[in-house]
């Protein structure tokens, strides 16, 4: 089955299985449900013509799929051209909401780069590497 544009699951509950299409979650599940007068506990696949057309009629009042992520898209647009803050954060891939990132925050930098110091003697010999690359050429 499909609904604006996503392929719900047929053996999920539909509780669950509205949770698949962007921008319904857990939390508003509950009241697309009540006013499509559905229950929750049914599974995908028992829906019948009429009570999917009146859970699609629900879902139209609803900013989903391809408008959230566009609205999204637009926001964080809008805060980049305005150089805000928060905008600036989003451009260097860093956390926007106060986090630290001395210590955590791995998600948004990606994995660990150790940055240091090089003792005396490494960087002395790749010095004379990177010179007898040049001469040899």
């Amino acid at each position: 089955m499909r609904i604006s544009g996503v392929t719900i699951p047929d053996d999920k509950r539909v509780d669950i299985a509205l949770t698949y299409i962007y921008g319904i979650g857990r939390s508003n599940v509950g009241p697309v449900l009540a006013a499509a007068n559905l229950d929750g506990a049914k599974r995908a696949k028992t829906l019948t013509e009429d009570e999917v057309k009146s859970l699609t009629k629900v879902l139209e009042k609803y900013k989903i799929e391809g408008d959230l992520r566009a609205d999204i898209a637009a926001d964080l647009r809008r805060l980049k051209e305005s150089g805000s803050y928060r905008g600036v954060r989003h451009t260097r891939g860093l956390p926007s909401r106060g986090q630290r990132t001395r210590s955590n925050a791995r998600t948004k930098r990606g994995k660990r780069v150790t940055i240091g110091a090089i003792k005396k003697e490494v960087a002395a010999k790749m010095e004379t590497a990177q010179k007898s690359k040049e001469s040899g050429k």
